[in-house]
């Protein structure tokens, strides 16, 4: 895993998931007891990542993205106001998951009107993140390109083993299943786009 001197505090990044959650919220009129019921999250948990007091794992985000209509990229977005069509490599928002350690820096200009957003993953060995299955009110599509090592996805009861340059396309309507069973990390891209076809 590459270290950043100019990678934001955990603080900076867990406030700015909690005030994106918070105006997802807000924009959408969704109430505390609304969003956990519609997500599985429980209102407490919600409350906390809100209020910057606790660190959401992948799998809590992509829940919270679920009931909220939304990609987890949109968590890290910067507010509308601070939108560039550039973003320079030390300014890519990155964030680890405190469940498997993955790293994710989101490569998209933060909040640029596009319906394509571009991540990049390092993926620890022996890691797993496991996506909940369910219809979002958004499609949401995207492709995983391998830059190194190698993961197993699962997904629509298929077992992909993608290496080095392979490239999965897929739809998240279904669970999807990220896993590093090798002993050496692996490195790739995520392309999702949500507009429609």
């Amino acid at each position: 895993m590459r270290e950043n001197k100019d990678e934001p505090a955990l603080s900076d990044i867990n406030s700015r998931i909690a005030n994106r959650l918070s105006g997802l919220r807000a924009e959408r009129g969704i109430s505390l007891d609304a969003l956990a019921s519609k997500c599985s999250v429980s209102r407490s948990m919600i409350s906390l990542i809100e209020r910057g007091e606790s660190s959401p794992t992948a799998v809590v985000l992509d829940k919270l993205a679920f009931g909220l209509g939304v990609t987890l990229a949109s968590f890290f977005e910067a507010p509308l106001a601070d939108a560039s069509p550039l973003v320079l490599r030390a300014e890519q928002l990155q964030w680890t998951d405190p469940q498997s350690g993955y790293v994710r820096r989101n490569i998209s200009p933060p909040h640029f009107r596009s319906p394509i957003q571009i991540v990049e993953v390092d993926f620890p060995a022996g890691a797993k993140v496991t996506y909940a299955a369910g219809l979002r009110e958004i499609s949401i599509r995207q492709q995983v390109w391998i830059l190194e090592g190698r993961m197993e996805l699962i997904f629509a009861d298929q077992h992909h083993y993608l290496e080095q340059g392979d490239c999965l396309a897929m739809e998240e309507s279904q669970s999807i299943i990220f896993r590093n069973t090798t002993k050496l990390p692996a490195r790739y891209i995520v392309v999702i786009n949500t507009a429609a076809i």
